[in-house]
């Protein structure tokens, strides 16, 4: 089940051209396009007059037309024309609440008068100035909430990242989990120790030594209906952590939107704002592979754990301590689907 009064990214901007983008999201078939003026729509992706997909057909005159038969949707969901025709009483389809923002194209696949009343997320690196961002998407073989699972519990590094971000010092230092309303932080904090290779690398791209000793830093924040970012970054040891002048660490944000597609699959939009040389677009595309990489790896792991879980649905998992963000943000998430299923049934 999918929190459905809530906004998800449903694409990035760059996906949406002149052909529209069919996409399922919380379970539902939708297909976004543009207008002439860039204007960003959402419908149901079914023609009323044979139930084709909408996103085979093409966009004329801001009017999305079936590739079946020519018919003519706008973009409220009602039937504006077809050839040899009449149309009026033709049944409305679906219009989803899409808005556009820094990049992002965001869907509200519940009540859609909630959604028009309800803003957007604020994240501190969107379309700030002071954040480069690079990023992308991969279709992902498994349930959202393992993928919430995986993110707020950062010890699969040493073993899944062992060549990249993975340390031993992560498994030694205990993290802590703290909740808020409904949000939950699960953070880490490591002093004194050697930088793995992916920070190396992001201490010479800023500058700095990449042979001595950092204090490093992982700040999981878990935001309803199933956001994550990830504070993360290195200082030279002693200067003052998490703390330290811009001058002598590397920090970043690590961008996590996750967006149910069915019980077993996701679309995950993944990136990086970073807060050092924020101009260079060739150091953004170079951190941009190099994390597209590393996501990878996680992609790998998390679709065979879920076709291990569907092979044996009968077993029960382990809890340990390292899975209390993981834990929490579940239990976050349960909350406001039993909310939304206590009003559906008033």
């Amino acid at each position: 089940m999918f929190q459905m009064n809530a906004w998800y990214v449903g694409a990035r901007s760059d996906e949406l051209g002149t052909r529209p983008l069919g996409r399922r999201v919380c379970g539902l078939p939708m297909v976004f396009y543009r207008t002439g003026a860039g204007q960003v729509h959402a419908l149901e992706d079914f023609c009323p007059h044979r139930g084709a997909p909408l996103s085979l057909g093409t966009v004329k005159d801001d009017r999305l037309v079936c590739g079946y038969h020519g018919l003519e949707m706008g973009c409220d969901g009602k039937t504006v024309a077809m050839p040899g025709q009449r149309v009026g009483r033709f049944p409305c389809i679906r219009s989803y609440p899409a808005r556009e923002h820094h990049g992002f194209v965001w869907i509200w696949p519940g009540d859609p008068e909630l959604g028009a009343r309800t803003p957007l997320p604020e994240f501190e690196w969107l379309g700030n100035p002071a954040f480069a961002y690079g990023g992308g998407m991969y279709h992902i073989q498994c349930g959202y909430q393992l993928m919430v699972d995986n993110l707020m519990d950062l010890t699969h590094e040493t073993y899944v990242h062992a060549t990249s971000i993975g340390q031993r010092e992560i498994d030694d230092t205990p993290c802590r989990t703290q909740v808020t309303g409904e949000h939950v932080v699960t953070s880490r904090h490591m002093q004194g120790v050697a930088p793995p290779p992916f920070w190396q690398a992001a201490l010479r791209m800023n500058g700095l030594p990449d042979d001595q000793p950092v204090d490093r830093w992982q700040i999981c924040h878990f935001e309803p209906p199933s956001h994550i970012m990830i504070e993360v970054g290195v200082a030279l040891a002693g200067r003052g952590g998490y703390e330290a002048p811009d001058a002598v660490k590397a920090a970043s944000w690590v961008v996590d939107f996750i967006t149910p597609e069915t019980e077993t699959s996701h679309w995950y939009f993944w990136g990086m704002a970073r807060r050092f040389r924020v101009d260079d677009p060739e150091l953004t595309a170079q951190i941009q592979a190099g994390q597209g990489r590393i996501f990878a790896e996680d992609q790998d792991m998390l679709e065979r754990q879920q076709r291990n879980l569907l092979a044996w649905p009968e077993r029960s998992l382990l809890m340990l301590n390292i899975d209390a963000g993981g834990v929490q943000a579940r239990k976050v998430i349960e909350r406001r689907l039993a909310a939304e299923r206590i009003v559906v049934t008033a």
